[in-house]
């Protein structure tokens, strides 16, 4: 059974590799902030009722489900659009399709990726000598093999969230004038890694750091189980 990662984040690649698993890269570029916005009463935008799990589960569900339109469709449909996209999925293997999200919860706001430099250095100083709460929505989707029509079809899905308080350091405004120059906070959720230049200026986390990554394989491990999936199958045995 082959892992197909619904997103571009290396560090998410990363922790899966290291775990054992080769993931099949397969980007859905959503409107995050359009999904957001359709949201009744969407915390992110508006301060509104809905829970921190439900926009970074909703947003996972999105990624996830855009992929698996494109996996479920008859190759020869797909094939006519973008021939290469199937090149490296195996046909006659079963597929767990994961979609990702992280958001970080300050002051009871959602704050996701900035974009900007003034954005990231204006977050991470709030942020200093503080905590803040790392919240990853993980949507996972079992397909079949292809079938005899070169169909896939959609076996189930699940859908969970997991969260991580993440603790602060004092940083300098040097230090964050530095790391906002280095590029790095401008695209990640939160303004920071933990797992890249951000790290030494996280002075602990409470709960599974896997989740501050952006990826908690216990949960995914949990949700795979759920979905009849024996999780040593997606170790890629060919490294071993």
């Amino acid at each position: 059974m082959r892992l197909i990662l619904a997103s571009r984040s290396p560090a998410r690649r990363s922790t899966l590799i290291h775990a054992g698993i080769t993931p099949i890269v397969r980007i859905s570029d959503i409107d995050e902030d359009a999904v957001l916005r359709q949201l009744p009463g969407g915390r992110a935008f508006s301060g509104g009722n809905t829970t921190p799990a439900d926009e970074v589960s909703i947003l996972a569900q999105e990624k996830c489900m855009a992929v698996v339109s494109i996996l479920c469709r008859p190759q020869t449909d797909h094939a006519s659009e973008n021939p290469e996209d199937l090149n490296d999925i195996p046909a006659h293997e079963k597929l767990l399709v994961v979609g990702c999200d992280s958001m970080l919860e300050i002051d009871g706001k959602m704050a996701g990726k900035p974009h900007t430099p003034d954005i990231a250095r204006e977050r991470i100083r709030h942020m200093r000598r503080t905590q803040a709460t790392l919240w990853t929505g993980h949507h996972l989707a079992l397909l079949s093999e292809t079938r005899t029509n070169g169909h896939r079809d959609l076996i189930g899905y699940k859908t969970a969230s997991a969260s991580t308080l993440v603790h602060f350091g004092d940083i300098s405004d040097a230090e964050i004038d530095a790391y906002v120059d280095s590029g790095e906070p401008l695209h990640v959720a939160g303004s920071f890694t933990i797992d890249g230049l951000g790290g030494p200026f996280i002075t602990g986390v409470e709960g599974d750091h896997h989740s501050v990554v952006g990826i908690s394989l216990p949960l995914l491990r949990s949700l795979a189980n759920e979905l009849g999936v024996f999780w040593p199958d997606l170790w890629d045995h060919r490294r071993q």
